[in-house]
């Protein structure tokens, strides 16, 4: 087994039949305040998310299992309809008031529940 850390533009170059890839990107923002994707230095819009859906596909066409986390937005559930998609039950230790961090709903999407 070997585990390895690249971008998902990257992956479809590694990814073979049978691996087992995880993608973990800057979620969906559920507000406007809450929009955290600057992590890159080219930010992570909507164009990102619809290329990242794309290269889930080719990943499951190829025979990988996937599995993906998100936030619970209508963008990401229509983004991956043709996908197997839980909610899960989250909570959110960050957050400048105490009384906020509470719990939230985010997405696990895969091709193999």
């Amino acid at each position: 087994m070997q585990i390895q850390s690249v971008g998902y533009r990257e992956i479809l170059s590694k990814a073979e039949t049978n691996d087992f890839v995880y993608l973990d990107p800057p979620y969906d923002p559920v507000s406007y305040t809450s929009n955290f994707t600057a992590y890159t230095p080219n930010g992570f819009g909507r164009e990102n998310r619809v290329q990242l859906a794309n290269v889930c596909r080719k990943l499951s066409d190829r025979g990988c299992s996937v599995l993906l986390s998100n936030s619970d937005t209508p963008f990401i559930r229509q983004l991956y309809s043709d996908f197997n998609i839980k909610e899960v039950d989250v909570q959110r230790a960050i957050n400048c008031k105490g009384s906020k961090r509470t719990g939230y709903k985010e997405l696990l999407i895969s091709n193999y529940f």
